[in-house]
């Protein structure tokens, strides 16, 4: 999977749907229940930069691989606002593409 580049670009798109899924539902229950927003902070910003470098990856896997922009991009780059998106984006649109 590591191997080329769609493989380390899915990858990335777990980490950074994982990453959404610990901000919204272990960092923000934490800020908002114990008051303590430490922990929102630094998934925040490790959230934010994964966030920035899936969208960047996303546009550089669709220009170098001539995606359809409505079909995969748009659907790929959408799906990263979504809790769960990214996972279930994989799993529609890239695990059959070579």
């Amino acid at each position: 999977m590591l191997n080329h580049s769609l493989g380390r670009y899915r990858l990335l798109g777990f980490i950074e749907g994982g990453s959404l899924l610990v901000l919204m539902g272990i960092a923000m229950p934490v800020k908002y229940i114990l008051g303590d927003p430490a922990l929102v902070k630094s998934v925040g910003m490790l959230h934010g930069i994964l966030f920035m470098l899936y969208i960047f990856e996303t546009l550089r896997q669709a220009s170098a691989r001539k995606w359809p922009f409505t079909r995969m991009t748009i659907w790929l780059l959408l799906g990263s606002f979504i809790p769960l998106g990214t996972f279930i984006a994989d799993y529609k649109l890239l695990r059959n593409q070579a």
